[in-house]
């Protein structure tokens, strides 16, 4: 019997959350939820705090260490937490700043001029999601230490040791809880590596290093004395550049503003922004500030050295931006972010102070380099003219489209439902393997996109050209999303979008085309988390009444393995092509959500992608030569 009454509703059903125990019900409200991106977040948290410290002037070097179990060291080399009583809360302010939310030093302006950590909830939400956490702090000649579980203090602030006078810090070693974090979640790495080269690049003269003690032990240090600039030309290393790196910096009432700006022969932008070192991946003032302010720079630059004619229309946004790499960095006493992860900027007046700041000074670097400002120029000309074609080009898609939705692209076998939460769309190498995925596949929800050949590689070419291609024009049709200034993520006609090529080189050749044209043009359906990659199996391993799919070298032998003595009467098959199999096989390995491995595409670290696509994709041999001479070794299953 069911005695609930949605009537019956009073105090009594009124829930409080004491202390850290509303972090743990509710993570996603403090770390944006308890996947493999808010994991990563913690540690953010607590080497946010160090680096606060850094930018205060009062802390040259940071060290994180992953231990063997995955429990995490930071230490600085600050001035150390406050330990001694909180007037308020009568207990170490140590333990109000690790216990208590919204408690810590950034709320008022004395202790931090600048922060990134100003809700007060990080390094607090990082203890509440711990399983344990110990935090041991240098200051006034002792060494203070204090331990939690879950949270929750097992003793109080203690001094454990002397210390000299001169040593100061904080060692803050905390373990994720697996309570909270569930499934196999683990640091990477070079995810942590990525955010901490930025941190690097945004705070001078600061020494990070990271080292892991997980096998294979590694370690890396970064210092940069160039700061941003520094970051432009690592951003550009693989790029002709049209000049030297602009750069200015200033401060206005209070706000530190830091921009450098180099062009390149490149089609695409490169910008990233920061706020108090924060990677504000989401953008914000500062960075349309930047943008806007560009745009009219260079547009009156033209007209008052007569490269724009009377009768030529004004550069537009895109128009300037081709080919641009900028980095802007602010510093702000009291940031507004939209949210607890700090991915976008709200503060009105940065965007006027920006705009002041580059009006200025861009300008006047453009006169002072005539030959920049010519390039600069020049490039954009070609891209206008570039963007018309183009624009003449997406209307005429367009336009087809519209006129022919029921039947574009041709080749595409559509699904039957048309909620985009339970559909998918595969496109897939050749008309062979399109095919069998056709004759295979459950047509109420999956839908087929064969694609005949290699597509236009879009890390070359404009957005006119691209157009111009039949088969990237199949794709554009088939989602739904159109592309450029049209591209609207909420008309994609399928939840899952899976590129399922041959485990061969022209498989992978394939899929990175396609990877490049994605994340050059609809990088939106990445970072939202709709782009998949299918694992079609390497091996059939048939033996007596059973047939066994591995998708390994590894998986190939440790099945064999299994069967001991038997394994040589084992019929094996190696897989060159998805065309191979007939439609039942296709779906029972490839295609089954049952059974299938799809791989979700993921950008950790824009930066890093960004250089990654321009050095594989882009028109610089060098750099690809040296990549492909370094990684050869790890090549497997080279179909040659």
């Amino acid at each position: 019997m069911n005695n609930h009454n949605p009537t019956n509703y009073g105090a009594k059903d009124i829930q409080v959350l004491e202390g850290l125990e509303a972090v743990r019900r509710r993570p996603g409200m403090y770390v944006g939820g308890t996947d493999f991106k808010a994991l990563h977040h913690l540690v953010y948290e607590v080497v946010d705090n160090s680096i606060d410290e850094a930018l205060m002037g009062a802390c040259n070097r940071i060290d994180i260490i992953i231990h063997p179990d995955s429990s995490v060291t930071v230490q600085d080399d600050g001035r150390g937490i406050p330990v001694d009583i909180h007037p308020e809360k009568q207990k170490s302010a140590l333990e109000v700043v690790m216990t208590v939310l919204h408690a810590g030093g950034k709320f008022g302006h004395s202790s931090y001029k600048v922060s990134g950590g100003l809700h007060g909830v990080g390094v607090s939400a990082v203890n509440a999601l711990s399983e344990w956490c110990e935090v041991h702090v240098y200051r006034d000649g002792h060494e203070y230490f204090q331990r939690y579980e879950r949270g929750i203090p097992q003793e109080a602030v203690k001094i454990i040791s002397k210390v000299p006078a001169h040593k100061t810090g904080t060692s803050t070693t905390f373990k994720f809880d697996r309570e909270i974090f569930k499934g196999d979640v683990d640091y990477r790495f070079d995810t942590l590596a990525q955010r901490f080269r930025e941190m690097a690049f945004v705070t001078r003269n600061v020494k990070i290093k990271l080292v892991d003690e997980r096998p294979p032990e590694k370690e890396t240090t970064f210092l940069f004395e160039g700061g941003i600039v520094s970051f432009v030309r690592y951003i550009n290393r693989s790029r002709d550049v049209l000049h030297p790196v602009y750069y200015v910096e200033k401060e206005i009432d209070n706000i530190g503003i830091e921009i450098a700006v180099q062009f390149t022969d490149a089609y695409n932008e490169s910008v990233f922004s920061f706020a108090n070192t924060i990677n504000t991946i989401d953008g914000g003032t500062h960075l349309t500030g930047l943008r806007t302010a560009i745009t009219r720079v260079i547009n009156d630059y033209a007209r008052r050295a007569n490269l724009l004619k009377d009768a030529d229309a004004n550069f537009t946004g895109d128009d300037t931006r081709e080919g641009m790499t900028a980095i802007v960095s602010i510093k702000h006493p009291d940031p507004q972010f939209e949210s607890q992860t700090k991915v976008k900027l709200m503060n009105p007046e940065v965007q006027t102070y920006v705009q002041q700041v580059v009006g200025e000074s861009f300008g006047a670097f453009l006169e002072e380099n005539p030959s920049a400002g010519k390039a600069i120029v020049n490039k954009c000309l070609t891209s206008a003219r570039a963007r018309d074609a183009a624009r003449k080009a997406r209307d005429l898609v367009i336009r087809k489209s519209a006129l022919e939705s029921l039947t574009l692209p041709g080749k595409l076998a559509d699904c039957s439902d048309k909620d985009s939460n339970r559909t998918e769309m595969y496109i897939v190498e050749g008309n062979s393997a399109g095919g069998s995925a056709k004759q295979g596949r459950d047509r109420h929800f999956q839908a087929i996109l064969p694609l005949r050949g290699k597509i236009l590689n879009t890390e070359r070419a404009r957005l006119d050209k691209i157009l111009g291609n039949e088969e990237i024009k199949s794709i554009i049709s088939a989602l739904g999303t159109g592309i450029g200034d049209n591209f609207d993520i909420k008309n994609l006609r399928y939840g899952k979008v899976i590129i399922m090529t041959d485990a061969d080189v022209d498989g992978s050749h394939i899929r990175t085309l396609l990877l490049t044209f994605f994340f050059r043009y609809m990088p939106q359906i990445i970072e939202e988390g709709h782009l998949y990659i299918a694992q079609p199996p390497l091996y059939r391993i048939a033996h007596k009444n059973q047939v066994q799919y591995t998708y390994s070298d590894a998986e190939k032998e440790e099945y064999l393995k299994s069967l001991g003595a038997q394994a040589e009467k084992a019929t094996l098959q190696r897989y060159k092509g998805l065309g191979e199999m007939n439609p039942t096989q296709l779906w029972e390995t490839t295609m089954n959500p049952e059974s299938r491995t799809l791989l979700q595409v993921s950008i950790d670290d824009a930066a890093s992608a960004d250089h990654t696509f321009d050095m594989l994709m882009g028109s610089e041999v060098p750099p690809r030569t040296r990549f492909i001479s370094t990684h050869a070794h790890a090549v497997r299953n080279l179909d040659i």
